[in-house]
């Protein structure tokens, strides 16, 4: 049964995702904060429980990120539609997704593992840390240096995404798994 804890608590983040957008949407932003909560803490356990019981799947190497992200757009997307925050947030994690699929779908059938790094992770927890300020800014209606705060914290978690995106790329070129003579020829053309 331990075996199945962590799998168990991603599934449990995919079924939390519909009662975030519809308790956002409804206006009831404690509630969302309290889902959104409840599904960032059975994020660090099920990776928690799988590293420390040696549990790490298959399943789980692909739904876990998925659940991140659904979670993160899912409620990202409902913020903009209720007009908490501006859709150019949206569209820069939206274009990051894009990019990071594109590459894993490059790297597919490649012995190559790609970890996270602390400022991907980084970017991730700032986007969580932001998400909750706009939920308590829109539910207690806060003004002065809190009014702001969210938007400071998603242009760190966006600086820090671009950062990640970057420090991908540049891995790939350095370690040889985008042709440097391919890449040398278009930096040619280009300068023509």
């Amino acid at each position: 049964m331990l075996k199945h804890i962590p799998n168990i608590l991603t599934l449990i983040r995919f079924l939390l995702i519909p009662f975030i957008v519809l308790y956002i949407l409804s206006g009831n932003f404690i509630g969302a904060f309290i889902f959104f909560t409840i599904s960032g803490i059975t994020d660090i356990a099920d990776g928690f429980i799988a590293r420390k019981f040696n549990l790490i799947s298959n399943f789980g190497k692909l739904m876990d990120p998925l659940a991140d992200k659904l979670t993160q757009i899912s409620t990202l997307t409902s913020l903009v539609f209720t007009k908490i925050i501006p859709i150019w947030i949206l569209i820069i994690v939206l274009l990051k997704e894009f990019i990071m699929i594109v590459g894993g779908a490059f790297l597919y059938g490649k012995d190559v593992v790609v970890y996270s790094r602390w400022y991907g992770k980084s970017a991730t927890v700032l986007f969580y840390l932001a998400i909750v300020v706009s939920l308590f800014n829109k539910q207690f209606e806060l003004n002065n240096f809190w009014t702001n705060l969210d938007m400071w914290i998603y242009c760190i978690a966006i600086g820090m995404t671009m950062f990640a995106l970057i420090a991908y790329v540049w891995s790939l070129y350095h370690n040889g798994f985008i042709d440097k003579k391919d890449l040398n020829k278009e930096v040619t053309v280009n300068k023509k």
